[in-house]
């Protein structure tokens, strides 16, 4: 079929060191009965052959079977998530992006186990792991950053997320059901969330998905109630997905933000 027209939705953000980022295609990480499940892996463009640097995950909170029969290809395909992972490694760390089956929750364990066992043959340090997440794919990430997550992460970067239903809210759940997202944080709180883990969280003040921002002005409130180590940046005049629909300095700014936060976090 052919692919959506979302799916070729570019990052507002380019630099040229882009274009020289390498990708190791189609990495085996998983097998499933309906085949492998596969990643790439993005290399900056100064990436020297005994290095071991820092990488970031792109987390994916959908099932790309479902994900190629709507939109024409897998979440990690479209212009968005190259775009990301071209300008995320080059400015430093290596980036992975994935593909999903059936259990996304699960699959990202997966890949994360995959890269930390395979760092050497990667080249990632795999103490030095960040992730990024957006929309609909954050409650997959905010699973990865509680005390039980199961596989630490150093830091995290959430753009324009669905978050928690918190104070008795169910419009986390509701979006999910309606989006068909996985809220692998269905049930948790801010206060199981680890207190050591970093995070960049942005905010589009014109977002028009139901729920999404009373969701996460929520969660802030509860997060800085915690004293969870956070940045936030709120984008005011910006709709859903600012990085690909608000061509703007402000919106290429925040973007700028969130590839320094990764560069300082984890040490590049």
């Amino acid at each position: 079929m052919a692919r959506h027209e979302i799916t070729l939705k570019k990052v507002v953000y380019h630099i040229p060191a882009a274009d020289a980022v390498t990708v190791r295609k189609d990495i085996p990480y998983q097998a499933t009965a309906e085949g492998d499940l596969t990643m790439d892996v993005y290399y900056p463009p100064d990436m020297k052959s005994a290095a071991r640097n820092p990488a970031v995950v792109l987390v994916i909170g959908y099932s790309d079977i479902g994900a190629r029969a709507i939109l024409g290809c897998a979440a990690s395909e479209m212009e968005s998530s190259v775009g990301w992972a071209r300008l995320i490694a080059a400015s430093g760390p290596i980036t992975v992006t994935y593909r999903t089956g059936r259990e996304p929750a699960a699959d990202v364990r997966a890949a994360l186990h995959y890269v930390r066992q395979q760092s050497a043959s990667l080249m990632i340090d795999e103490t030095r792991i960040g992730i990024w997440a957006c929309s609909g794919h954050v409650p997959t990430a905010l699973s990865l950053l509680m005390k039980d997550g199961g596989e630490p992460v150093k830091c995290a970067a959430l753009c324009y997320g669905i978050t928690l239903d918190l104070d008795g809210t169910t419009g986390v759940a509701e979006a999910a059901k309606t989006f068909r997202f996985v809220n692998a944080s269905a049930g948790r709180s801010v206060g199981d969330l680890s207190t050591d883990v970093p995070m960049f969280l942005t905010r589009s003040g014109r977002d028009e998905t139901p729920g999404l921002n009373d969701a996460l002005d929520r969660f802030l409130n509860h997060a800085v109630r915690h004293s969870l180590p956070l940045t936030f940046v709120n984008h005011p005049d910006a709709p859903h997905a600012f990085d690909l629909m608000h061509d703007s300095e402000t919106s290429r700014e925040i973007i700028r933000q969130i590839l320094a936060f990764f560069r300082f976090h984890l040490g590049v």
